[in-house]
């Protein structure tokens, strides 16, 4: 028999809760429903889920908490947030403390349900690739653990969010190939969507301030003028590149 993803849906919000439960459910997913940050952080501990939704304004505990405390477990769980606080500020602070991805509020129904499926999808792809590849890689300095989901710079453990992991991960394992946003978006993020190429720039950035000896004069990531990103397998080995901002950025 089938095992069915379990999704635990922590939303305060009990009419949004029911629509979001009854597309989850219609996609062949489990979902159990929290309505207060106390109980769905039991609910978590528990263990056992291939997915979180998270409202961030909560009763109880809020959603940032939650997110906080699942990123300190053993067990990797992806999340999505969803919250009426639009702000770029509370986005940042979602995809710091470990969120996959964040969807302000109001949203589509579908699309949440798409992020879902694309969120998982890319988790699977993952692991498999870990099963497959095994051992750690070691760039030029560089070292990823994809089992421990660690990473290390010149013996300084680096500390990434999950997403930063995987966008890290997927470069070192194709050292030299030049990515477009968007087929980063499909490989790391699982899902292709207009708009949101400015995701992976703001990514890449971030990833950069923290494995590069200097972000602006970058060494390991590089821009490759109007055509997107590559990964030099040792540091200083530039290529082909264009200026790292402005209207030089892929």
């Amino acid at each position: 028999m089938e095992h069915l993803k379990r999704i635990l849906l922590v939303e305060d919000d009990v009419g949004i809760a029911n629509v979001l439960a009854m597309h989850l459910r219609d996609e062949r997913y489990e979902v159990v429903h929290s309505a207060d940050g106390a109980e769905g952080l039991r609910l978590l501990e528990q263990g056992g889920w291939d997915a979180l939704v998270l409202d961030l304004m909560l009763p109880g505990v809020d959603g940032l908490e939650i997110c906080r405390r699942a990123r300190a477990m053993t067990r990797y769980t992806p999340i999505i947030i969803t919250s009426a606080r639009s702000s770029e500020v509370h986005r940042i602070l979602g995809l710091e403390l470990g969120a996959d991805d964040y969807l302000a509020k109001p949203f589509s129904v579908l699309e949440l349900v798409a992020r879902v499926k694309a969120l998982l999808r890319r988790v699977e792809a993952m692991a498999r690739d870990v099963r497959a590849d095994a051992g750690s890689l070691e760039l030029g300095g560089l070292t990823i653990d994809p089992l421990a989901r660690e990473a290390t710079v010149d013996g300084k453990r680096l500390d990434l969010t999950p997403r930063e992991f995987d966008l890290l991960y997927f470069f070192a394992r194709h050292p030299g190939k030049v990515f477009s946003r968007m087929d980063l978006l499909n490989a790391v993020w699982g899902y292709q969507h207009e708009g949101y190429e400015h995701t992976v720039n703001t990514h890449i950035n971030r990833l950069r301030t923290k494995i590069e000896a200097d972000p602006a004069q970058p060494q390991r990531i590089l821009t490759v003028w109007r055509r997107g990103y590559r990964f030099a397998a040792e540091p200083g080995a530039v290529g082909p590149v264009g200026p790292v901002g402005g209207a030089g950025e892929p």
